[in-house]
């Protein structure tokens, strides 16, 4: 019997494995969406032993994000949650002696200060502000908090219009306005008002007002090594609403509010940081040439303000998120390479360490370059880590060894048991000028070699803008349903140096377009794809590109143009960034070159269209508007070209930022490829 029952045994175990091993993983799928997740903002704490980062996901029922602090060890497998709060938690930042973390999260009424005690596990509240808090920043002897807060003002007034009688229902009340910039794609109409910084006891208080002047004082900033002064970037010219590409460097007294200019050139000059000995500061800039991309380039200067230095004039990289080793020797910082995020090392003479080249994951939409890191009082690095098949992940690294240590793995219990698209980059020549072009392939999950895809061509927004081998839900979903599909960075696309990125100066759409042709000519030359089953689609940037692109050939069966510019005259003249295109993009305003805007503008060639095309945007949307949308929809039914327009309501520019906006997205533009397979 007992001879029985171990045979029996054994043979459940064996039926156990191998139905496990025999357990087919399934394609990545719409509803798998609601179920990523992913790590922003690591900050690690100053004795190098803890991370506080961000866990960003999805609600199901309510449609959006949603972002809690956790804490994770960097030497044991220690993770939970920082507090028991269901709100949104955000912005976290370590004390200097590592005691207390200050964060940003909802209430019922606002978003408000905490303060979270390591030692107890206690948090509260430490404000009830006009508005949101933003910039929160750790005085050196952890005694004060610092932040930014914008404060309201009125609207102008030009009649005093008759009340109405009491429980009238009249009209709405005109909405008035007289600034440059009065409304922001994704928030709408801008409140009237100047964003100051304040500084509030670290055990609670009253908020005080540190800047003054209707100037806006937004950004990071730093404070002095000896806790006397803040270190912030504004402009305060007195033209400063038209001059709106300058900023300055200023610092500002604690206890008297004077405030001191320490730069003073045309163009933006930014992020300040002091170095821990407190004799340098340093800081991101340019020289303004009025280009359509110029570098961001690291300087430092004395805390007064003497003696200003380019440490990174032989980068040709823009950087960003500087930070001081703890020996005031040099600085690390994020600059994109070849289509990679990476973290770099700078000494004050010049010399580039690269440390790691996988930073990012938090472009859950389509493959952008993002990502952020911090550093310990040691100069270990925490930051976000990416890679094609999952989203980011909090990892940490040394300068020295360059060995990353992943500490979280927030997607595997769902991608982990998804057969996933292969990313994989590719190098052709541009048959313009022989430069070389590169791009990225997705490839279907269960791809055979010996087969021919159809090619699903995905064009990158921007135009100054980059795609990575970064995970994405919208490139695996196109993979999924059977397509190779291609993502390149023509020229204008960032991360290749100043001259590729300036490249579509007064000329955009233009040789760029012939690079993405290049790239889909080099993957039929390869054999991978049908030559007679090609489509394209992009949004924004790549939406303009699209569009251009069926102008230029009938070589798609179909496209899906997204939330394009078609229309340089009317975009720039209605756009929430109206103000901010003439001569950087096309030489002088709409009304002085109107032939060289429409020249550029994807509208110009609609009677060259044949191709079947979805014209896709979202009602919301400010950046690109509707408007843009529905000129070519109405132009291509004018012309009995088969055509389709799907509004999005409610969506703004970032169409993506709703899941389920994603998924209708994406389902969309493939039933319409589908329709003509």
């Amino acid at each position: 019997m007992q001879r029985f029952l171990s045979s029996l045994s054994y043979l459940i175990l064996l039926f156990i494995a191998t139905v496990s091993s025999a357990q087919v993983k399934s394609n990545f799928e719409y509803m798998d969406v609601f179920q990523l997740e992913y790590a922003a903002n690591p900050q690690i704490s100053p004795n190098g032993e803890t991370v506080v980062y961000s866990r960003t996901g999805f609600d199901l029922m309510k449609d959006k994000s949603k972002s809690s602090l956790w804490l994770v060890s960097t030497k044991n497998n220690q993770h939970y949650k920082l507090t028991n709060r269901e709100a949104n938690e955000k912005s976290a930042v370590w004390s200097s002696s590592g005691d207390r973390i200050a964060f940003i999260s909802s209430t019922e009424e606002s978003n408000e200060v905490f303060i979270y005690w390591v030692k107890t596990g206690v948090s509260t509240a430490l404000t009830q502000l006009e508005n949101s808090p933003s910039s929160l920043s750790w005085s050196p002897d952890g005694k004060s908090i610092a932040f930014t807060m914008k404060i309201n003002a009125d609207a102008p007034v030009i009649v005093d219009l008759p009340s109405k009688p009491k429980k009238a229902e009249w009209a709405k009340k005109p909405r008035i306005t007289d600034r440059l910039k009065h409304e922001a794609d994704g928030s709408g109409y801008i409140d009237p008002g100047f964003t100051h910084i304040f500084v509030i006891p670290a055990d609670g208080g009253a908020p005080r007002q540190l800047t003054n002047g209707n100037f806006n004082h937004k950004g990071d900033f730093s404070w002095a090594a000896n806790g006397e002064k803040i270190y912030f970037s504004a402009n305060r010219n007195k033209d400063w609403e038209y001059d709106f590409r300058n900023s300055e460097i200023y610092s500002v007294a604690i206890k008297s509010g004077e405030i001191a200019q320490l730069t003073n050139r045309k163009g933006p000059d930014e992020s300040p940081v002091v170095s821990p000995n407190g004799k340098h500061i340093a800081y991101l800039g340019f020289e303004d040439k009025v280009q359509t991309y110029q570098l961001q380039q690291l300087q430092v200067m004395d805390d007064n303000g003497d003696n200003k230095k380019l440490i990174s004039k032989d980068l040709d990289r823009s950087i960003s998120d500087i930070a001081w080793d703890r020996k005031s020797k040099g600085l690390y910082f994020k600059y994109k390479d070849l289509g990679l995020t990476k973290i770099g090392y700078i000494d004050l003479k010049g010399n580039l360490t690269e440390i790691t080249d996988d930073v990012g994951g938090t472009s859950l939409g389509r493959p952008y370059s993002s990502g952020s890191f911090s550093l310990s009082d040691k100069d270990e690095i925490a930051y976000t880590f990416s890679r094609p098949d999952r989203p980011a992940d909090v990892a940490v690294i040394d300068k020295r060894s360059k060995k990353s240590t992943v500490l979280t793995a927030l997607n595997e219990e769902l991608l982990g048991y998804r057969n996933l698209a292969k990313v994989e980059e590719i190098w052709y020549k541009s048959s313009v000028d022989g430069r070389d072009i590169q791009g990225f392939i997705a490839y279907p999950p269960n791809y055979d070699k010996n087969k021919k895809y159809p090619l699903l061509v995905e064009n990158h927004g921007g135009p100054i803008l980059n795609y990575g081998p970064h995970f994405s839900a919208e490139i695996q979903l196109f993979a999924a349903n059977d397509y190779i599909v291609f993502f390149p960075n023509p020229r204008g696309s960032t991360s290749y140096g100043q001259e590729f990125g300036n490249l579509l100066f007064n000329n955009y759409p233009g040789e760029d377009y012939n690079d993405v042709m290049d790239g889909i000519d080099k993957l039929i030359e390869r054999g991978e794809v049908d030559a007679n089953e090609l489509y394209v689609t992009g949004g924004s940037a790549g939406g303009t590109m699209t569009a251009w692109m069926i102008g230029k050939n009938n070589r798609f069966k179909a496209a899906a143009v997204i939330k394009p510019v078609v229309n340089w005259i009317s975009k720039t003249l209605v756009a929430d960034n109206y103000f901010n295109y003439a001569n950087s993009r096309i030489t002088g305003q709409p009304w002085e070159n109107v032939e060289g805007y429409w020249g550029f503008s994807p509208l110009s060639l609609v009677e060259n269209i044949e191709t079947p095309t979805m014209v896709m945007v979202g009602m919301d949307d400010l950046r690109t508007p509707p408007s843009e949308a529905k000129q070519l929809y109405h132009a291509l039914k004018l012309r009995k070209i088969e055509s389709v327009l799907v509004e999005i309501p409610e969506a703004s520019h970032s169409i993506a930022a709703r899941p389920s906006n994603l998924i209708a997205k994406v389902a969309h533009i493939l039933a319409w490829f589908e329709k003509y397979k």
